[in-house]
Parts: C-alpha cells; structure tokens; sequence
C-alpha cells in the first residue's frame, strides 16, 4: 500500500541504524550529487519510500547500461565512477550506485543479490530459473514495515512484481483448491476423472494418427478433424481464461495505472509496441510522430499524468483519462501517420 508507505514513520531502530547507514567516509560528493536529484522533482518529497523511487527512476532515466568498462583505478571509487565519469555501468552498479546515495542521505539500505523467480511453468508447478535471471537490487527501510526492494536498471519494472504474479495461473489454482473444499469428494473425484479422460482421449487421438498415416485415409481423416476439435477447443478456453485473468488483474491495479496499462495493451496490438528500456516520455515522444495529433496528444497526456502520479504523486483526472482512452480505442492506428 504505497499511502502507508509514504506515512510510515521514520525513526529507525538503533541495530538497523548501526549496520544500514554505514559508509566509507569522503562520501560528500555522492551526498551532495543526491540531494540535486531530489531538488529536481517537482514535488517535494518529504518521505524515504517516495525519495527511493524517484532516485531509482533518475538512475534509470538518465545512466545507460554499458557491457565494457575501463578498468578503475587502484584509488577510484565505484559509485562516484559511476555518477560522474562513466555515466552508467554493469547492471548491478545501477543497485549499488543507488544503495549508496540513499545511505548518503539517511536512509538505511541493503543490497541484495540473488535471482528472480524465472519462468513459472503451470504444468509443473515449477520455476525454471536460469543464470541470466541473477543480479542485485536494493532494499530499502521502512520502520513498521520492513524492507522493499527496488529496481533501478533500466528496461525493468521499478518496483519489482511479487513471486505470486509470476504464476499464470495462481488465481484459478486458488479459486479451484477453495471450490474443492467444500466440494463432496465424489464431485471432486468426477472433476479429476474428466482431466484424466481427456488426457486419455488426447493420447488415443495422437495414436490412431499414428495409425492412420500408414494408410488408412478414411480414418486419418476422422483423426485429424477430431484433433482440429480439440486445438480449437482448448484455443477458446485459453483465450478465455486470458480475457479473464487480464481483467482480474486490471481490477487490482489503481485507475491510473489500469487507465496506461490498457493503452500500451491496445497500442502493442496495433504494432506500436513499447520497448522495456523505454520510459513513458520516451515512448509518448516516439508515438508523436506516428500517428495523427489528437491522437498522439492522448497517448502524451496519459502518458504524462501516468508520470505524475507514479513519480510525483500528483493526482489524475481519471473520468477524463478514461473517455480519452475510449477516443482512442475507437480509432484504426494501422499505417496512420501524423499529417505535417
């Protein structure tokens, strides 16, 4: 709940102050360098959570991720490299810069490495977690509450998703194990032998293909439209259980935020796909050019108020927003470009 973060108390523990405000001393240049980026938001910013976010978006807005480096020198400090000289770095500096700046200014941090919870396999009910899914990130504070975790690097989500939104199907598991007790056992049993029957008959149907390709035309073909029923059968659940679970997931997100994620939704779907490493500016300014100027005026003004309230905690005229994403959605963008 980001209101009772921006309201927590700020009185740290003394243990949490003794190891999470520790710095290498000679750190007043990253100190002041801080305090210039938070001088810059447009709205003052009176709270560590909100100072954390709008420190890692900077990072993220303003330093490049840079795969080749020079070597530091033996007296060269990381961060400060990093700020003023480099302007960016391995992704995991990005967590490093940032832990330091919010130390700088009196708010305790960690950096945390580890991996992220990878891909969610339904059918498994595992996590496929590789190499590439480890790196750093930075936990911040919040007396009350605990630590955390923001993400500076850009192209990923400042505040990254909970373990449970990476499993596709986490909410009809839930719905289901809740249905099922207070199900009798028989109708719980009918359920699981439906499953089961399917498999079955799924596996029946790949056979008698099999069967079939040896020559039997007659009743390959019977195979091959009775496993065209079932692809297409499956296609509609899938398609929508997807409907559903987009909508569940719209209903948990503020206005706001649900009003900028149908847009770039319905903007990817006509082509205009937003890239990872874009911000919300870059993406409007890149949409300008692309489509007719009532048009790019809505994608900028949501884009904008997205800003605003994500970053700024300014608050959205959302009754407006949302007639100008229904202007928006009633218009054909494909190959439409902005008339000069």
């Amino acid at each position: 709940d980001r209101d009772r973060l921006q309201n927590g108390p700020t009185r740290y523990p003394q243990e949490i102050q003794t190891y999470y405000l520790q710095l290498p001393e000679g750190r007043d240049k990253i100190r002041q360098k801080t305090l210039e980026i938070l001088d810059q938001s447009p709205n003052p910013l009176t709270n560590p959570y909100e100072k954390a976010l709008y420190l890692g978006q900077y990072l993220k807005q303003n330093y490049t991720i840079q795969p080749d480096l020079p070597f530091l020198d033996p007296e060269e400090d990381l961060v400060e490299s990093f700020l003023f000289n480099t302007l960016g770095g391995y992704p995991d500096h990005f967590s490093t810069a940032l832990s330091v700046m919010l130390r700088s200014v009196g708010i305790p941090t960690r950096l945390v490495t580890g991996f992220a919870p990878g891909e969610f396999n339904p059918f498994t009910g595992f996590y496929i977690v590789r190499n590439t899914d480890a790196y750093a990130l930075t936990d911040v504070y919040i007396p009350t509450y605990g630590w955390f975790t923001i993400d500076p690097i850009p192209g990923r989500e400042l505040v990254p998703p909970s373990v449970e939104d990476y499993e596709t199907f986490s909410v009809l598991q839930q719905i289901w194990k809740w249905v099922a007790g207070w199900l009798p056992s028989p109708i719980t049993g009918l359920i699981s032998g439906l499953f089961t029957l399917f498999t079955t008959t799924l596996g029946r149907i790949v056979g008698m293909v099999a069967a079939l390709l040896a020559g039997d035309w007659v009743k390959f073909f019977v195979g091959l439209a009775t496993l065209t029923g079932v692809a297409f059968g499956v296609w509609l659940v899938k398609s929508g259980w997807n409907a559903i679970a987009y909508r569940l997931w719209l209903a948990k997100l503020h206005p706001m935020e649900a009003i900028y994620q149908q847009m770039l939704r319905w903007l990817a779907q006509k082509g205009f796909r937003k890239s990872a490493a874009q911000t919300p500016s870059e993406y409007a300014e890149a949409m300008r050019d692309r489509h007719p100027t009532d048009k790019s005026e809505i994608i900028e003004n949501i884009s904008n108020a997205y800003v605003h309230w994500r970053y700024g905690n300014q608050a959205a005229d959302i009754q407006t927003l949302e007639q100008q994403l229904k202007e928006l959605k009633q218009t054909n963008l494909v190959g439409s470009t902005r008339k000069s």
